[in-house]
């Protein structure tokens, strides 16, 4: 069956994470992506390991975990375009790809006769989407960024971590590199209305990505907090800025998360914890009360959250329309049936380990299911077949281009 996007080629030459997350999400949907690798070495994830992907006698390859999360469904060409003739082959790709997904510093790929206005010459109808850590222009726009420093630089790191008046106290960044994820995610969505403009216009464009915008971009509400009520937000640890009770609490064996939205939710917790008078109490009539007393509203919480065991109050909650969950390890998440249920994992053919495992796209398409039977490839594994193929290349050609490091 054919995928969403069926028909249409990418040529990705990003690497570490930001570029590779976006093309992976552009294969998934069934782009043919061609990610084009330096000869040797490829991609730097591949070795950011351990752990490594294990062969079928058990032995570790070269395939690192990190690389294996953001290739899937991709074809890896080794070119190198620090050499004329490298570059050649790269517009000759360029000249017959849809999409061209980069994330060299501001400049590069121009200095190779590879940037948007070369390539856009020879081929109108190119979507050619740049990756950087500051954008094509701007004071900062020389500098290398780095999605931890772009989480510090964005705000994120200022409002995320325990309060700087408790133990373990100070700036946190997230627990994945999220300023690159969410920077590749809003590339795709840029990408794919290109697509559609394109359709109208018959023209291809400039997209111009950066992880500091994106950065500052999802902080949603935070930002709104800020810019309309005046007051910078802080770290709060597990709690929220506009709605209490919407945090972690302790219970007899562990951890639960309480997040009641509204003053009826409210009302059933305080009832079904014990606490009916905090229910009633004029201090938490509404969620803009409760914000204001918080630190009472709390108070008399969290001793009342110690008396069930975690599974014990979602027994109780669940029931009467209280959103509450559990704090999982990723053991549990995978072992969590409703995960199981929506194949959340996949295990795809490999050829050195037989299978890898690894997570699904979460887009469920109704008509045009996704499916996983390209695996992340190995370096330089599709080289000869996409220079005889796609470009109609000799074999003496492709010999010569070998021998000559090109490839």
């Amino acid at each position: 069956m054919r995928k969403p996007l069926t028909g249409l080629r990418v040529l990705d030459m990003s690497r570490i994470l930001a570029g590779p997350w976006c093309g992976q999400v552009l294969a998934d949907l069934g782009a043919e992506v061609i990610k084009i690798e330096r000869p040797g070495k490829g991609d730097d994830t591949r070795g950011w390991g351990p752990p490594f992907l294990k062969d079928r006698e058990g032995r570790d390859t070269a395939e690192s975990a990190y690389y294996l999360c953001a290739n899937r469904g991709k074809q890896s060409v080794t070119l190198d375009i620090a050499k004329p003739e490298g570059q050649a082959i790269a517009r000759e790709l360029a000249q017959r790809a849809d999409i061209l997904l980069e994330n060299y510093k501001v400049g590069d790929l121009k200095r190779y006769s590879l940037g948007y206005d070369t390539l856009s010459a020879l081929n109108p109808r190119l979507i050619y989407c740049s990756i950087t850590g500051f954008g094509q222009d701007g004071p900062l726009k020389d500098r290398a960024g780095y999605d931890f420093m772009v989480q510090g630089m964005g705000g994120l790191m200022s409002i995320t971590g325990e309060r700087d008046d408790l133990p373990g106290g100070g700036p946190q960044k997230a627990g994945v590199a999220i300023a690159d994820l969410m920077t590749g995610m809003y590339s795709t969505v840029a990408i794919l209305a290109a697509l559609e403009e394109r359709h109208n216009s018959g023209r291809g464009q400039y997209i111009d990505m950066a992880l500091l915008d994106t950065q500052v971009a999802w902080l949603a509400n935070q930002n709104t907090n800020y810019l309309i009520g005046g007051e910078v937000p802080v770290r709060m640890g597990n709690a929220h800025p506009n709605v209490v009770p919407y945090q972690t609490f302790a219970t007899q064996d562990g951890s639960i998360i309480l997040a009641v939205g509204n003053d009826g939710q409210f009302k059933r917790f305080c009832e079904a914890a014990g606490i009916p008078d905090t229910g009633s109490d004029p201090r938490f009539a509404s969620n803009a009360l409760r914000i204001a007393n918080r630190e009472a509203c709390i108070a008399t919480i969290t001793p009342a959250m110690k008396r069930k065991t975690t599974a014990e109050w979602i027994a109780v909650l669940e029931p009467l329309g209280v959103p509450c969950g559990p704090v999982h390890r990723l053991d549990e998440v995978f072992a969590n049936p409703q995960i199981r249920h929506r194949n959340m994992k996949v295990n795809v053919p490999h050829p050195l380990s037989g299978t890898v495992p690894l997570v699904a796209n979460p887009i469920k398409y109704s008509r045009t299911p996704l499916s996983y039977e390209t695996p992340p490839p190995l370096l330089s594994q599709h080289t000869e077949d996409v220079l005889r193929g796609l470009l109609g290349k000799s074999d003496a050609e492709i010999a010569a281009l070998r021998a000559a490091g090109i490839i």
